[in-house]
């Protein structure tokens, strides 16, 4: 039996620099227009970001991530007052302005440092913790399973957040962001472990390398694959999945869902 209805959240890119150039959006009114397409389609949760992270991405400035992104939050809030809004950035000077404009969740990519821990414990929003292998951290015992490693990093990085007064947390256990394609997987064959933190799970796999590469396919072929592992993710309790392709999630979801009421 599922606990509780998984949630989607949404991608849209004011860059046009993210991996998959469908997500991109160029002005406010595409913005919005794609924002009310996916609410429509069964969003919760819009998540904005202005800098690409893709592997090889040259990041632009902060400047120009927050002119990209601050409008469009401000736009979204003033259009759609109940839906939860996302900033997608690792930078607290983004995040301070993106919450300036009405976000409610920092999705961050670093683990998180001092200044924007600092900022999350000012605000009170919620924090998406991600775990990303690119930054370095303590290298335990060889024999130590990959999950085992990245749980212990997440125990680490909580215990550290809730001593700071920061609770309100959302586990991204980081697919794709530094890992090789067998260490993906494993992650998510074993997503069931970080259930152990009594945090929401967000699952973001959609169209990533990880799909991809295996199945010799371009991410804009990538959807089937992306439909096939957010089941699995929530079978094994994803509660928030972040996604290209809304009204797809929507589909997973529902079909998942009389699997397991069943």
């Amino acid at each position: 039996m599922m606990k509780k209805k998984v949630q989607i959240m949404g991608i849209i890119n004011a860059t046009n620099d993210s991996f998959y150039s469908k997500s991109r959006v160029g002005s406010i009114d595409i913005a919005l227009a794609r924002a009310s397409e996916m609410i429509e389609q069964g969003a919760t949760i819009l998540d904005i970001g202005a800098c690409s992270t893709r592997p090889g991405s040259i990041p632009v400035d902060e400047k120009t991530e927050i002119s990209n992104s601050t409008p469009i939050i401000r736009a979204l809030r003033e259009q759609y007052k109940n839906i939860t809004i996302s900033i997608d950035t690792f930078r607290t000077s983004v995040a301070s302005s993106a919450i300036d404009a009405g976000a409610d969740i920092i999705n961050d990519i670093s683990g998180g440092d001092e200044d924007m821990l600092s900022l999350l414990k000012e605000s009170g929003k919620k924090y998406v913790l991600t775990h990303n292998s690119t930054i370095p951290y303590p290298v335990l015992e060889d024999n130590v399973l990959y999950i085992d490693r990245v749980i212990d990093w997440f125990t680490e990085r909580v215990n550290y957040l809730s001593s700071m007064g920061i609770e309100d947390i959302i586990i991204d256990p980081g697919f794709g962001f530094g890992k090789t394609i067998e260490e993906n997987y494993h992650l998510l064959s074993h997503l069931d472990m970080f259930n152990c933190f009594n945090m929401p799970i967000l699952a973001g796999l959609s169209r990533k390398s990880m799909i991809y590469k295996p199945l010799d396919i371009s991410p804009d072929k990538a959807l089937g694959g992306t439909m096939v592992l957010n089941a699995y993710a929530i079978s094994q309790g994803a509660s928030i999945l972040r996604v290209h392709d809304v009204k797809e999630a929507s589909q997973v979801i529902k079909l998942v869902e009389m699997i397991s009421n069943n």
